[in-house]
């Protein structure tokens, strides 16, 4: 179950995530996001931010490394073109090691048709 979400900012495609990670009870999913193009790093985010007025959570100028609030022009889309929504949706990472994806508060029963496997691991946690 290896899906490719469509990353879109002010309706332009940026790259792409596959939504690794998760917290199922949360309504969370992140990943990595893979760039369609190279000019995407902490600079250009940051000057994204300022001139869109998005808040910005935590800026470290010195590694590069940066984290939005929610961005309300960053779309992201499952493989039949369908929005993944939630409450808020953030970019956070460094130069040096890359940039993620987040999307908070992902109503259920959505998240769990969208992403099964994540409520299934989470769910394995607790068997003995």
């Amino acid at each position: 179950m290896n899906k490719t979400y469509k990353i879109l900012l002010d309706g332009e495609e940026i790259g792409t995530s596959k939504l690794e990670k998760a917290d199922a009870p949360m309504g969370v999913v992140f990943g990595e996001i893979i760039f369609e193009k190279i000019e995407w790093n902490y600079d250009s985010i940051k000057s994204y931010c300022l001139t869109n007025n998005i808040e910005i959570a935590n800026d470290y100028p010195e590694d590069k490394l940066i984290s939005t609030r929610t961005i309300d022009s960053l779309i992201i889309r499952n493989e039949k073109g369908v929005e993944i929504k939630g409450v808020g949706n953030q970019i956070s990472g460094m130069d040096s090691e890359g940039f993620e994806i987040s999307i908070e508060g992902i109503a259920y029963p959505f998240y769990e048709e969208e992403f099964p496997h994540h409520v299934k691991s989470y769910n394995e946690m607790f068997k003995e």
